[in-house]
């Protein structure tokens, strides 16, 4: 590697460190023909969903920019040097890096010069010159360019595993003021036209095995968090939507990291708490795998998350007239919506109470966290009695037990996906 080359890899790596939304799994793009690689089960910056420890090489195409927005570093009003790979540098890396196991993929987005469909095309190349020059098979996520043409975005489809668009901040409000010379229209309309593209193909694939996959993995998108003054319903409210209306994988939440005194931007002491960026992404869990409705979680009258404890511990206190349930009667449906019981506990115990009503003990043995759920339900056994405690009394009962080990555990386990 030439020394010119190093340094706009040192410069554009250290760049990309603010994208969170470069975690994946869904594709399944095979080796043929003697391909290099095989993207597997999926692939993301830590850990697949089968523990594996992975890497990509994660990158930004150029830092330089044409648009001005207050929260970013590659602003272009920000004074900080400047790189740009080629289309062919990009590609070099990545197959250098990979034929040295360095990596498993790449991630790789940029900043916008000239404008959106020129940036837009050179992401395509990289990942066109990757799969039909060099047979590569290996995981490809492409950030989106905001404003470029379907033709490009079609194109970006054919070559990528999965292709995501930030919408970086969660109201449109908060967007004109960080970011005035950015329309949510131009970040919509190609989250839009990806959608019905990813159905159209699916259906496509399904009525012909050869037919060309369509980003496979699908697309997924960040919002910045606590850059703006927008709450914790209105950062949740936007994920639903955004999830209900484009199907998306996944919505990342990064906490703004401090890079300027801008009045509008908090001050540089002013970074997000990583326990509030863990409590988005427990409440997203609940929306997606729980069957919790946003506003269950989150409303008028309670906009912010509790940072103290879990979202659903919260829920399950401000509803104790739903409690206690028998374990051994309730259905799945709110046997989930116990704190302390997990989504393959849940299924365990539907399936074992089949053939024994369940004791402490065997839920000890499922895998239920009986220090919270203890509180929320009866089962065949006298060995606990809950008793008829308050929600104060209940909160203080856990957070002097294990609420602070459950945390960190679930901080690391969130970070896998």
């Amino acid at each position: 590697m030439s020394e010119r080359v190093r340094e706009k890899l040192n410069i554009l790596a250290d760049a990309a460190k603010y994208d969170v939304s470069c975690s994946s799994s869904g594709s399944n793009r095979k080796n043929n023909n003697k391909g290099l690689g095989d993207t597997g089960g999926g692939i993301c910056h830590t850990y697949t969903e089968d523990g594996r420890c992975v890497s990509l090489l994660k990158i930004l195409l150029t830092n330089f920019c044409i648009y001005d927005c207050a929260y970013c570093v590659t602003r272009k009003s920000n004074d900080i040097k400047r790189a740009a790979f080629t289309v062919q540098e990009v590609v070099d890396l990545t197959m250098n890096f990979y034929r040295r196991n360095y990596i498993e993929g790449l991630f790789l987005s940029s900043g916008i010069f000239k404008n959106a469909d020129y940036t837009m095309e050179r992401l395509v190349q990289v990942a066109k010159k990757l799969r039909t020059e060099h047979k590569f098979n290996g995981y490809i996520h492409l950030k989106s360019i905001p404003g470029a043409s379907d033709e490009l975005m079609h194109e970006a489809g054919l070559y990528a595993d999965r292709l995501s668009i930030n919408i970086e901040i969660p109201t449109e409000s908060g967007l004109k003021l960080l970011a005035p010379e950015k329309n949510r229209k131009d970040m919509i309309a190609p989250m839009n036209y990806l959608k019905e593209e990813i159905i159209a193909k699916k259906e496509e694939k399904r009525l012909f095995k050869k037919a060309p996959m369509f980003a496979p993995a699908g697309q997924s998108t960040q919002m910045i968090i606590g850059a703006g003054k927008e709450t914790d319903r209105d950062i949740m409210y936007t994920a639903d939507k955004f999830y209900r209306g484009f199907q998306l994988k996944r919505v990342y939440y990064s906490g703004y990291v401090p890079i300027s005194n801008d009045s509008r931007l908090p001050g540089l002491g002013s970074s997000v708490p990583m326990v509030r960026e863990n409590r988005l992404y427990q409440t997203d869990w609940l929306m997606r795998f729980y069957g919790f409705n946003v506003r269950e979680l989150l409303n008028d009258a309670n906009p912010h998350l509790d940072l103290e404890i879990d979202p659903k511990l919260g829920w399950a206190l401000r509803n104790l007239n739903c409690f206690p349930i028998d374990i051994n009667k309730a259905d799945l449906h709110l046997i989930l919506r116990v704190p302390g019981i997990g989504m393959q506990s849940a299924h365990k115990i539907i399936s074992a109470r089949k053939f024994h009503k369940l004791s402490w003990e065997h839920l000890k043995k499922i895998g239920v966290a009986l220090n919270r759920a203890k509180y929320f339900i009866i089962c065949n056994s006298n060995e606990m009695e809950r008793r008829d405690l308050t929600e104060t009394k209940i909160r203080q009962f856990i957070l002097a037990g294990s609420e602070s080990k459950y945390l960190k555990n679930s901080i690391q386990q969130l970070s896998l996906f």
